[in-house]
């Protein structure tokens, strides 16, 4: 079974897109990073919430559409209670989720099953079922937007010591999550 691990690049204010979803920014960020090259060729599936399924991608209608930019194909999950209309490729949508997070973790194999999506990750986190936090930390200030994690009324949880990476686009911590 894989692990569940939360995926993001964030702004160094702490979001994840712009005002009204936006994610146009992270274009600028783009460039080669061994620590994401790692990533993608250990992610066996991915858990999408249906805000950023249905979001905006900035690489919509280019080759690098999709979850990294385009560099990953492979099963999806869209946590969500109104499933598209048509069949999408390599997309199950599921409406609950147990279900979505043992789908993606047994489609995943030994590898992980990336959850990409600020609400669905912290539904995952709630439930006690995240195992790990990448993040990409960008240098950049949005001053508005969503936010990496939130959780009204605040929340604490434990992350162990990460490990560092820098390049010239981003600086990568990546977590244990204290169970």
């Amino acid at each position: 079974m894989g692990k569940l691990l939360y995926g993001a690049t964030m702004s160094l204010d702490g979001f994840i897109a712009g005002p009204n979803d936006d994610m146009s920014w992270l274009t600028d960020f783009f460039g080669p990073d061994p620590v994401a090259d790692e990533l993608v060729a250990n992610v066996g599936s991915c858990l999408i919430g249906a805000r950023t399924f249905w979001g905006n991608d900035p690489n919509a209608g280019t080759d690098q559409e999709g979850p990294f930019g385009g560099a990953w194909k492979g099963p999806q999950f869209v946590l969500t209670h109104r499933p598209h209309p048509e069949p999408v490729e390599d997309v199950t949508f599921v409406g609950d989720l147990a279900t979505a997070i043992a789908e993606s973790r047994a489609a995943a194999g030994d590898g992980y099953a990336c959850v990409i999506g600020a609400d669905v990750a912290r539904q995952c986190l709630e439930a006690g079922e995240l195992d790990e936090v990448l993040v990409f930390i960008a240098p950049i200030l949005l001053g508005d937007g969503v936010r990496l994690f939130s959780h009204p009324g605040g929340a604490d949880y434990r992350l162990e010591r990460p490990r560092v990476h820098e390049t010239p686009h981003a600086t990568s911590l990546w977590y244990r999550v204290k169970k």
